[in-house]
């Protein structure tokens, strides 16, 4: 994808919902589900890496009493839910019987979906000690 589209959808779409909330109760947990790698520097070489850096800057610039970057690894689905992204699908497909034992070697990098909503259930209720959750983080609720 284009790195213009990428921002339009990433990026632009996203703080013009937190734009739109803000004014309604500058007291909400903003969460945002971002992702492994993100470079909050914005001058790396991954295009995806940068706007969403910048995604996560702008939003904890905006003035929310608290606002949360979650940034998941590999997130494995659990009790039936499947992906809408046939790329991904087919990945879970075909790792989903060795995710187990991939746990061990590579659990700071994976992720399950109940560990992340557990996780952002529980930062938006309680808060958290820093505004970046990275994937040892979210593993750890």
């Amino acid at each position: 994808m284009p790195e213009e589209k990428y921002t339009q959808l990433t990026h632009d779409l996203t703080l013009s919902f937190a734009r739109a909330l803000l004014p309604l109760n500058s007291a909400m947990a903003f969460l945002y589900v971002t992702g492994a790698g993100t470079d909050s520097t914005e001058k790396g070489r991954v295009m995806w890496a940068r706007v969403k850096g910048r995604t996560e800057n702008d939003l904890l610039a905006l003035g929310f009493k608290s606002a949360y970057m979650f940034r998941p690894g590999i997130i494995q689905p659990l009790h039936g839910i499947r992906s809408k992204t046939r790329l991904y699908q087919f990945f879970y497909d075909l790792t989903g019987p060795l995710m187990s034992l991939l746990r061990g070697p590579l659990g700071k990098y994976i992720n399950t979906t109940e560990q992340v909503g557990r996780a952002m259930v529980q930062v938006a209720r309680d808060g958290y000690v820093k505004p970046i959750l990275e994937t040892t983080d979210i593993n750890n609720f």
